[in-house]
């Protein structure tokens, strides 16, 4: 059963990597410039794989064209490198995150465990089974409203463990511009 394919670009050679499952359809997924993954359910044959993969060719080459350029365009956090920052300054943003997280859990009528702020490589926040959220500190230094949507993301996390219709009502419940916020993250790029 193939695991990898590569569609050729004119400059690039784009890795297909597959996910088999027990899902029904088959769905493609552009990761980054250079990858995407193919959703395909466990028992499709290798010859159906490469048709599918054919078939969407220019689709694939188009969308991570696309998502080359957005990289390219996008603008770092006014974050200073985390290794500058005193532990006052460090205590500073753990309260102002800290004090938007306590907020939206009083307003979402949601728990929380551990509040934890550190600089994630790839991730503006996180939520564990457990309750526990994480987040990265450069939030702190970018506009409120970006923060607050992470906040109500990762809190919406406490109802639905997923990105399901639910997980989208829940979070425009409380953020109804949410698209409009989660484009303008994309923006931005984390600063490891």
């Amino acid at each position: 059963m193939i695991q990898e394919l590569n569609v050729k670009g004119i400059n690039q050679t784009i890795r297909i990597l597959v996910i088999r499952s027990a899902r029904k359809s088959l769905g493609l997924e552009v990761r980054d410039q250079n990858t995407v993954f193919a959703r395909i359910p466990a028992r499709l044959l290798d010859r159906e794989l490469k048709q599918f993969v054919e078939a969407h060719r220019e689709w694939i080459l188009e969308k991570t064209k696309l998502t080359a350029q957005r990289e390219e365009n996008r603008k770092k956090t006014p974050a200073p490198p985390l290794e500058s920052l005193s532990k006052t300054d460090r205590m500073k943003i753990q309260l102002k995150i800290g004090k938007r997280v306590r907020h939206y859990c009083e307003v979402m009528g949601v728990t929380v465990g551990w509040v934890t702020v550190k600089n994630q490589k790839t991730r503006w926040g996180s939520c564990s089974a457990k309750g526990n959220v994480n987040f990265n500190y450069q939030l702190a230094f970018m506009p409120e409203e970006l923060l607050d949507y992470v906040v109500i993301h990762e809190l919406a996390h406490r109802r639905h463990m997923d990105h399901s219709r639910e997980f989208w009502a829940e979070v425009e419940k409380y953020c109804p511009d949410y698209k409009k916020r989660r484009e303008e993250l994309k923006n931005y790029c984390i600063e490891g």
